[in-house]
């Protein structure tokens, strides 16, 4: 049952994030590329503010999976950076924290590309 509410829980916070960005597309002029610019922006002002901690903790991965999860990421590392390292972590935080997940984006874009053939969008 506690594994029911974990998922819920991500399902319920991850789908309200991406309801609100739906909703910024349906009803805004903003492209794509600005909303996930503000997203992540929101997502590192959000941590510097100490509110989307406690929402990690709540919601687990329906609050890291978003690009505003992405937002605190680097936004935690750089702050864990720079009390470690001083100054020049304000630079090498962000990278730090983000590796991984950048790496993965990489090369699963990579393997994709290799395995599926692109082509133009019929209409």
């Amino acid at each position: 049952m506690d594994i029911f509410l974990d998922f819920l829980k991500a399902f319920l916070i991850g789908g309200g994030i991406c309801v609100v960005g739906q909703l910024l597309i349906d009803l805004t002029k903003l492209t794509p590329a600005r909303i996930l610019v503000t997203f992540v922006v929101l997502g590192v002002f959000l941590q510097l503010i100490k509110v989307y901690e406690p929402l990690v903790n709540f919601a687990g991965a329906g609050a890291t999976i978003p690009l505003t999860g992405f937002g605190y990421n680097l936004c935690k590392g750089a702050a864990k950076a720079v009390s470690e390292d001083g100054f020049l972590g304000v630079f090498t935080g962000g990278f730090t924290a983000g590796a991984g997940g950048i790496a993965a984006a990489l090369v699963f874009g990579f393997l994709v590309s290799i395995i599926f053939k692109s082509r133009a969008k019929s209409e």
